[in-house]
């Protein structure tokens, strides 16, 4: 079957390629099994033709749901876990919701919506459902403090990436993301467990590392992806000695040198490398090369068909991967005349290279003149006792601003040489920034925040 032939994810589910499954801390679902089952009371039908509104707080829920609504609803919106409750009326009517399927029904019987269904484990046997037609997948935007916007893809645009880079080599690959899989990132993993013929370990919300990583040992995962700031927290944790995957990604924030060599050192037998991806445009290339940025004859049309090209220091790109429209009444133009998303990633030509610098809406202000804030933290963790570190702004009577680093110790709080550590890291920033990106202020923390959609939280002081 061609992948043009091909219009619900459930069409994935080979009976012949058994011991396939999902799995979180309380149970396995044999994915092999799972064609002829339903974890939705047997009302798959009543879903059909509808614009629904999935909002499982259970991953693996989540994960089957999705399987057994596409190709049968009009439209799917994916709701992460972490959305704020005052925005979901907003949400439901931009997207003409008039069914949600929940782990918590009663939660929404005073919302209004038509049609209610329940989700839960463990699935019955039911009619396989054939597919009806292609539905739309709907995600949220990160990394906003307002309403997310609403974007919308075809899984075919969803899977092109996934696609064109074929079947994972060697044995059937185990995969694991510490990622949501309700968002782009998480979704993108789930996708290639179910299209490559793979099994998938689930990550559980507010699960300390060691245990995740317990997990990934105990279910032997050889893929797994995640932020840099999921992995810097997991080199934190000290449980890396603990696992050892062949296959190590990164994505959804800049990957800094100092990240991609600790994960070397750590994972020394791993294929390391970083991707460039997002909710709007979709995948766009990887870096298998061990180095931060990317190679600048990316730039133009690569193999598989993604069209990319820097105007005005933002990196934009078109291909059949993007998403097709924003949704409901923030539906402004997703791409420019010609058909490029505008990334709002900042990307430098250095030599042969193109590094990212940092977001455009991401921007601190020093005394009039503008500093990406990741362009500081990546000098600081070049320093080798150095795990993480966070720059921010903090008012100033005299320049407007000043940037202060928060800085995050390999080993404890480093106590004994903290002063000589600080005045390293100055050093360093001396050597390799403007004076006005240099911090006037280095705090050394014991952690720093990171998202819900697995990002570096910022806030100015």
């Amino acid at each position: 079957m061609s992948p043009r032939e091909i219009f619900a994810l459930r069409d994935y589910l080979d009976p012949q390629l058994k011991g396939r499954g999902l799995s979180d801390p309380r149970q396995v679902v044999q994915l092999t099994e799972f064609a002829g089952e339903t974890c939705l009371e047997g009302r798959l039908a009543e879903l059909s033709g509808r614009s629904v509104l999935l909002a499982v707080a259970d991953q693996l829920v989540s994960a089957l749901a999705m399987l057994e609504i596409d190709g049968v609803a009009r439209r799917m919106l994916l709701c992460p876990p972490d959305l704020g409750a005052e925005h979901i009326s907003t949400l439901v009517a931009d997207a003409e919701i008039d069914a949600v399927v929940t782990d918590h029904p009663a939660q929404w019987a005073a919302s209004g919506i038509e049609l209610i269904v329940s989700a839960q484990a463990p699935i019955r046997a039911a009619t396989r459902t054939q597919t009806q037609r292609a539905t739309e997948w709907l995600m949220l935007t990160s990394g906003t403090s307002g309403v997310p916007k609403i974007v919308g893809h075809t899984l075919e645009g969803l899977t092109g990436a996934i696609v064109a880079d074929g079947p994972a080599r060697g044995a059937s690959p185990v995969w694991a993301t510490f990622y949501d899989i309700r968002r782009y990132g998480g979704l993108q993993i789930f996708l290639r467990a179910i299209i490559g013929g793979g099994s998938m370990v689930l990550s559980e919300p507010g699960e300390p590392v060691a245990d995740y990583v317990a997990r990934l040992h105990k279910n032997a995962v050889s893929h797994i992806s995640g932020t840099p700031s999921h992995w810097r927290k997991l080199l934190m944790s000290g449980s890396a000695s603990e696992f050892s995957p062949r296959y190590v990604r990164l994505s959804g924030e800049i990957a800094d040198q100092a990240v991609l060599d600790g994960l070397s050192r750590a994972f020394p037998a791993a294929s390391i490398g970083h991707a460039y991806a997002s909710t709007e445009a979709g995948v766009g290339f990887a870096v298998n090369d061990g180095l931060e940025g990317f190679p600048a004859d990316l730039i133009g049309v690569n193999r598989d068909g993604v069209e990319m090209k820097v105007e005005d220091g933002s990196l934009r790109i078109r291909s059949k991967r993007t998403a097709h429209a924003y949704v409901g009444r923030q539906a402004a133009a997703l791409t420019d005349a010609q058909g490029f998303v505008d990334t709002g990633d900042m990307v430098e030509r250095r030599g042969e290279r193109y590094h990212f610098v940092g977001r455009r809406g991401g921007i601190i202000n020093i005394g009039g003149l503008k500093v990406h804030p990741e362009e500081i933290e990546a000098v600081i963790n070049r320093h080798a006792e150095v795990r993480m570190s966070r720059a921010r702004s903090r008012r100033s009577p005299i320049t407007g601003a000043i940037v202060v680093a928060d800085v995050v110790l390999a080993d404890g709080d480093g106590a004994s040489r903290s002063d000589a550590i600080r005045n390293e890291i100055l050093a360093e920033c001396r050597a390799s920034l403007a004076a006005h990106k240099v911090p006037a202020v280095i705090r050394f923390v014991a952690s720093l925040d990171v998202t819900a959609a697995g990002k570096l939280a910022r806030h100015d002081a």
